[in-house]
């Protein structure tokens, strides 16, 4: 009769199943790749057709800066303009042209390669990011208008997009 209790008892206890719980281990991880604008870019209109960044037509170039303090850890991945994200209502389609280039480097030893070394694929360019310190790099852009049409006057605003991608 006890063994009867016994194997009853052990079948209900069973029948309930087992418990289990999921315990999170929650982390926050800081980037050692802080990107920052150093100047803002500006066009230039030296005709009808043309916007440019190019200072000989009243244009500025922009200027980002990548801080890395983690050697071999990151990619700069930068693409220059392709559109505009503001603009009046336009009469044709643009043509872009654009490229990045490293402007400035803190410890020229060992980032002295970095345009040398670097991937291009369209407007975007990669650079490895080999040494701890910082980079500064340019973006050159130009808009054409099609046609050889005027840009409508107003406020025009493109972007050039950096990032900063871990490897």
């Amino acid at each position: 009769m006890f063994k009867k209790t016994m194997l009853i008892a052990a079948m209900g206890v069973a029948s309930f199943g087992a418990y289990a719980e999921n315990v999170p281990i929650n982390g926050e991880v800081q980037s050692r790749c802080v990107i920052s604008t150093d100047t803002p870019g500006v066009y230039g209109n030296p005709n009808a057709y043309t916007l440019t960044t190019a200072a000989a037509d009243g244009g500025v170039q922009p200027i980002v800066r990548f801080d890395v303090t983690l050697a071999d850890a990151y990619y700069a991945v930068i693409t220059a303009p392709e559109a505009f994200s503001t603009s009046p209502s336009l009469p044709d389609v643009v043509t872009w042209t654009g490229d990045t280039e490293v402007s400035a480097v803190s410890d020229a030893a060992n980032m002295g390669s970095y345009e040398t070394d670097k991937v291009e694929y369209g407007m975007t360019d990669k650079y490895d990011l080999t040494a701890t310190g910082s980079t500064w790099f340019t973006t050159e852009s130009v808009a054409t208008m099609g046609g050889s049409k005027a840009f409508p006057g107003g406020s025009y605003t493109a972007m050039v997009v950096a990032e900063c991608i871990a490897q």
